[in-house]
């Protein structure tokens, strides 16, 4: 979930800036047409959404997920997370955020006039809460690995997955050692200074590792993520910093890199 508080509303009659390839060629796109390109379960646009911003949001949407699946290099089936993950616009959100995951539906939810931004973020929730099954020995329905994994859950034994462990254990520790991360505990501290318990839950704390993660890609998508920098929620430190950075980026793409290839070969 990427709460709002900070934020102001920005819609989608903004323009945000991207520097990747064209996917379109200056077409329009349906979010049909995203289903059908992607492999999405379904997608659902709110009543409240008028034509000419569901226009528009459907172009960005469709751009901000070839771009990310060009740095992920992953391909569709990766990004709709073999066809079982929905995309909601204006519709199925939180009250309480500017986007949303819902475990129950595996919905990625972005509020009309708040959610831009905050679309790589939400994708990794959604990630997590897939991967759990296939990560770990023992899950439940509505888990997610990154939470899991650090209750000690027993990771199933497989390539791809100790280069995803390997992702968690640079999010949550110090290098060889079971002490947390740096990153892990400004989180904690920013909760104790907020009198709140959010910015340390183990599945936002990787989500913004992720996120920042495609933020330092050279491919920029102010749709897909921003404001790991220089946000307010920034400043608090609640993103990774420095060289612990570059290390979660790294193993990240060393990880979607290989799933990329396995995926491909299948």
């Amino acid at each position: 979930m990427r709460q709002s508080k900070y934020g102001k509303p920005n819609g989608v009659k903004k323009s945000y800036y991207r520097n990747g390839p064209s996917h379109r060629d200056g077409a329009n796109v349906t979010f049909g047409d995203i289903v059908k390109i992607f492999g999405f379960r379904t997608a659902k646009v709110g009543a409240w959404v008028n034509q000419q911003e569901q226009q528009a949001a459907a172009n960005l949407f469709f751009d901000a997920l070839c771009d990310l699946m060009t740095i992920l290099q992953v391909n569709e089936q990766v990004i709709s997370l073999r066809g079982t993950l929905s995309i909601a616009f204006g519709s199925g959100g939180n009250k309480f955020s500017s986007a949303h995951y819902n475990q129950e539906t595996r919905t990625i939810a972005l509020a009309k006039n708040a959610g831009p931004g905050a679309l790589a973020h939400e994708y990794f929730h959604a990630f997590d809460h897939f991967i759990t099954g296939r990560f770990l020995k023992k899950s439940g329905s509505n888990d997610f690995a990154s939470s899991l994994w650090l209750q000690r859950g027993v990771v199933v034994e497989h390539p791809l997955n100790n280069l995803l462990e390997s992702c968690y254990q640079h999010i949550f520790l110090k290098p060889d050692s079971d002490e947390p991360s740096d990153f892990f505990k400004r989180g904690a501290q920013a909760d104790k200074a907020l009198g709140s318990y959010y910015y340390a839950l183990p599945q936002e704390v990787s989500a913004r590792a992720f996120e920042s993660f495609v933020q330092d890609n050279p491919i920029k998508n102010q749709f897909l993520v921003k404001g790991t920098k220089q946000s307010v929620e920034a400043k608090l430190g609640i993103y990774p910093l420095g060289d612990e950075r570059e290390n979660i980026n790294q193993h990240f793409n060393t990880y979607f890199c290989m799933l990329g290839k396995a995926v491909h070969n299948t």
